[in-house]
């Protein structure tokens, strides 16, 4: 009995050293069928994969609040993201039902623009002279929509100080076009095909917001600011600063640091591959994957920003 089980013993141990190690394997949840988060996750699949020794990478579709609902709840360890959210998903804002802690930035991708378009002979110059205008914007519960009323917040009125229309791109440009709304807000990337369409039919003027940013951190620091260039609309004769947030890569905190260091430095050393899947990431440096968009950063991507002289706020 003694021998058979020493025998036994000594198999085993032969066994665990002559089998292969098994590769780590990581879920990415990327976004809907033909959303732009599913071609860049089949690259950030292919040059992880590259980087990172026996990794296996398993793409698989997603939404903003929904990855990153799964990496909290251990069903996913990356995610793309939208930095609002985000932000609402680590302070258990709605439509999170808890505080999400396991949430770790990686790297920001590329902005997303709020724009508040007005006719250029409207005299409309700021936010604040929005009151008892009428206005359109996007149906309830799109991210545009969200930000319209918190922008009114902040200057102290709500729906009920305006005349809104919850809409789509298409049925607000209408409105402006034929003089029934005053105002069309929107979130999304530069140029917007809705704006061009208004600008074709008349003059129009982008304001500029950034008196409002500090307001608007308040209500949710995952804002920013960002510029749209001059000559992005027609007549536009000067950059306009708008309000801004991040389309960003989000992990588990429970990674290996090392791991993640490696996805970061990836992601900076393969910009051209990302870029040509979407233009928007052509001009992506370490300094703007290192934007601190209000969550907080994974240890092993703080080390690749550390090392490129950037200093980040980590978990």
């Amino acid at each position: 009995m003694t021998r058979l089980s020493s025998a036994t013993l000594c198999l085993a141990v032969a066994t665990a050293f002559s089998a292969p190690v098994a590769a780590a394997e990581i879920r990415l949840m990327t976004g809907p069928q033909g959303g732009i988060w599913v071609p860049l996750g089949g690259q950030l699949k292919d040059m992880w994969e590259k980087a990172v020794p026996g990794l296996a990478v398993q793409s698989l579709p997603g939404a903003g609040i929904a990855n990153v609902r799964a990496i909290e709840d251990g069903k996913a360890e990356v995610g793309f993201g939208n930095s609002i959210s985000t932000v609402d998903g680590l302070a258990g804002n709605a439509p999170f039902p808890k505080k999400h802690e396991n949430i770790c930035n990686i790297a920001s991708l590329y902005p997303q623009y709020f724009q508040m378009l007005v006719p250029a002979d409207s005299g409309i110059k700021t936010v604040k002279d929005l009151k008892g205008k009428a206005i359109t914007t996007q149906p309830r519960g799109n991210t545009g929509e969200l930000i319209t009323g918190q922008l009114l917040k902040v200057h102290g009125m709500s729906y009920g100080d305006v005349k809104v229309s919850f809409v789509s791109y298409t049925d607000s440009v209408e409105q402006v076009k034929d003089g029934h709304a005053q105002a069309f807000s929107l979130g999304t990337a530069i140029p917007s095909g809705a704006v061009m369409d208004l600008a074709s039919a008349r003059d129009i003027k982008l304001l500029d917001l950034s008196a409002d940013l500090d307001g608007m951190k308040k209500l949710n620091p995952g804002y920013t600011l960002v510029t749209v260039p001059k000559g992005t609309y027609p007549k536009q004769a000067e950059d306009v600063k708008v309000i801004g947030y991040a389309t960003h890569i989000v992990a588990s905190c429970k990674l290996p640091a090392d791991q993640v260091y490696a996805m970061t430095k990836a992601i900076a050393e393969n910009v051209p591959a990302l870029a040509a899947t979407s233009k928007t990431m052509a001009s992506l440096t370490p300094q703007i994957m290192a934007e601190d968009v209000g969550v907080p950063f994974h240890p092993g991507a703080a080390r690749f920003y550390k090392e490129k002289g950037i200093a980040v706020a980590a978990k």
